[in-house]
């Protein structure tokens, strides 16, 4: 396909200086360019094919960045970097040194807030539209939220702060579901965009003026005007909330986009669009399975179907959701939660098995950790399956309702540590220091995916909360059988020498293990090596019974250096005397970039070649 339109815009002003009637061919170019461009390098596809119109639409009407438009999540912005400038390197997006997957500050003016997670942008819209007001400023504020995001308690409360005052803010819920409101057509097409002309706000507010005058008169009519809309339109939560309701409208018809968000621009106050998209469309696959098409790696084009990574291991989330379904068919009181990511985290396996005991909470991480302490307190065994770096937004809720009270309820913490292509946002950096020191709390971390089941196993005896965290991507292709329950608290020594003591944890057992075996036959020195396992409670006698003193210890880590585990051993190694020197290999007080887990473990000194060089030195 020609894409002459397209590769004339390099910048809105392009954009601008194009006829509406050519704004379809540029929608259709642009779908044909971001399913090549992303084919054999995979990203969020399904999302960014959903939006086009939209796209195009709030840059062809609004003026960014004077005006600001603010991305939910960001995954579906592909399509905004595309019109804003980033046309030529859209092939560098996700990969190490190129565009980030999601909007972010540095990157372009055009891209006002940074996201990563969802349910933030009505928050940060409402917040770009006070200090507008503040400062005397006339320009447009424009968030755009999915209805998934929508999900997230976090948008309510925005909606219901920006709700109850009159600040000028359009919110568009980008609906790709058809779960809000199916009932999409000619008459609700039309009825938006009465209700946003000029001819219907005048005579709205000319009604008003006269009815402020009659005592009661004015709320009767607007309890008249609610219930006549609310037959045809849903919208009825959002008029409550105090947002003037309007659509649904296609998101795919310019005839329709065009002429109500330029309506919209000429109201006053909080005022939600609510607009109807399919995720993926122009691209089959991505339309028939949108779950499985948010985003992958490399793909073909012709047949639309991922690269196969033949011959390797199971990934650990699949080894995760392989054994607890098994755990599922032998003990009736284990469930699991999923925040919106039954996918992500394997559990679409455990719901084929076991849909009656599988919660998808949405994107509600603080309900589904609370959900699962109410689980708990009634004699169930939740598993709550969720993103370490989703993880932190339910902080609050981890301590106050599960730990507090003891309760057993095991978080299986994805992503844990470096993931690669989703940069800083996704990265899984924190939950060792966060998780170890809370009170109650048993931290595991496995070395391989045999252990991963083993651990599983022993959550499962165990009566307070328990944190596994384990990474993305494949495991090495050890025998599960080997799985067992293991001894609480307890280390394995790996390798055994008397030239200092090396402690690795999870992730990072199996590079330090070559390190250390590398040391011994090219430079004649033994080291100790431990695999933790267990982060907390930490097994004391096994590290001061292998440290000596003047010999260095190393221990290494897959997260944070500040609060890691490494602290810990540190602060236990010098209060029993042990004077040398010592290393901690984790990642530094900084957000790493974004590019694959090898290349952002080779730059951190974390991969094999790292360590060595560290123990040497």
């Amino acid at each position: 396909m020609s894409a002459e339109l397209l590769q004339r815009i390099h910048g809105t002003a392009d954009l601008k200086a194009l006829y509406p009637e050519q704004l379809p061919r540029l929608a259709q170019q642009m779908r044909q360019y971001l399913i090549e461009t992303l084919a054999p390098i995979g990203g969020h596809l399904g999302a960014g094919l959903g939006v086009v119109e939209l796209s195009i639409a709030l840059h062809y009407l609004f003026d960014s960045p004077r005006d600001k438009i603010i991305w939910d999540v960001g995954h579906q912005a592909y399509p905004h970097k595309i019109l804003t400038g980033r046309l030529s390197q859209m092939p560098t997006i996700r990969q190490y040194g190129g565009l980030c997957g999601f909007t972010k500050r540095s990157e372009s003016e055009h891209d006002p807030f940074g996201a990563g997670h969802a349910s933030t942008s009505i928050s940060a819209a409402y917040g770009f539209a006070c200090a507008r007001d503040l400062s005397g400023g006339r320009n447009h504020v424009v968030a755009v939220i999915g209805d998934g995001a929508l999900t997230g308690g976090m948008a309510f409360e925005a909606l219901n702060h920006a709700g109850a005052h009159n600040n000028r803010l359009l919110v568009i819920l980008n609906d790709n579901e058809m779960s809000i409101a199916p009932n999409v057509g000619a008459m609700s097409s039309y009825l938006a965009r009465i209700i946003t002309g000029k001819s219907y706000t005048q005579a709205k507010d000319t009604a008003r003026r006269i009815l402020e005058k009659l005592p009661g008169a004015l709320d009767a009519a607007k309890r008249v005007e609610e219930h006549v809309k609310g037959m045809i339109t849903p919208g009825t939560l959002f008029e409550e909330m105090g947002f003037r309701y309007i659509g649904p409208i296609d998101g795919h018809d310019f005839d329709h986009l065009l002429p109500t968000l330029n309506n919209c621009k000429n109201l006053d106050g909080p005022i939600l669009l609510h607009v109807v998209t399919k995720k993926g469309l122009g691209f089959t696959p991505a339309e028939d399975d949108p779950e499985t098409w948010h985003g992958l790696g490399p793909y073909n084009v012709q047949t639309g179907l991922p690269h196969k990574s033949d011959g390797k291991p199971p990934t650990y989330t699949q080894v995760f959701a392989d054994a607890l379904a098994d755990m599922a068919d032998d003990n009736d009181s284990i469930v699991a939660i999923t925040a919106a990511m039954p996918a992500g985290t394997g559990l679409s396996r455990f719901i084929k098995r076991h849909p009656e005991r599988c919660f998808d909470v949405g994107i509600a991480e603080q309900h589904a950790v609370t959900f699962a302490a109410g689980l708990a307190a009634a004699g169930k065994r939740p598993f709550v399956a969720i993103y370490s770096t989703f993880m932190q937004r339910a902080y609050d809720q981890i301590i106050h309702d599960v730990c507090i009270q003891n309760l057993p309820v095991t978080f299986c913490l994805d992503r844990a540590g470096i993931v690669g292509a989703d940069g800083a946002t996704h990265t899984g950096m924190f939950d060792i220091a966060f998780m170890r020191n809370l009170p109650n709390m048993t931290v595991m971390a496995p070395r391989d995916e045999a252990e991963l089941k083993s651990m599983l196993l022993t959550s499962a005896t165990l009566s307070g909360p328990v944190t596994i965290r384990y990474p993305r991507g494949n495991g090495y292709g050890v025998d599960l059988a080997t799985a067992h329950i293991l001894d609480i608290g307890k280390a394995e020594v790996i390798e055994e020498g008397d030239a200092g003591l090396v402690i690795a944890v999870g992730t990072r057992v199996h590079d330090a293990l070559a390190a250390v075996e590398t040391v011994r036959k090219e430079d004649g020195l033994a080291m100790t090596l431990l695999n933790l396992r267990f982060i907390k409670p930490l097994d004391e006698a096994a590290i001061l019974y292998h440290l000596k003193s003047g010999k260095p210890l190393v221990v290494i880590e897959e997260g944070i250096a500040a609060g890691g585990v490494g602290e810990q051993i540190a602060t236990l190694a010098l209060k029993s005397g042990w004077s040398g020197p010592f290393k901690h290999i984790a990642l530094p007080d900084s957000f790493p970039a974004h590019g694959t887990q090898d290349e952002i473990l080779s730059g951190l000194g974390l991969d094999r070649a790292g360590i060595l060089k560290q123990l040497r030195a």
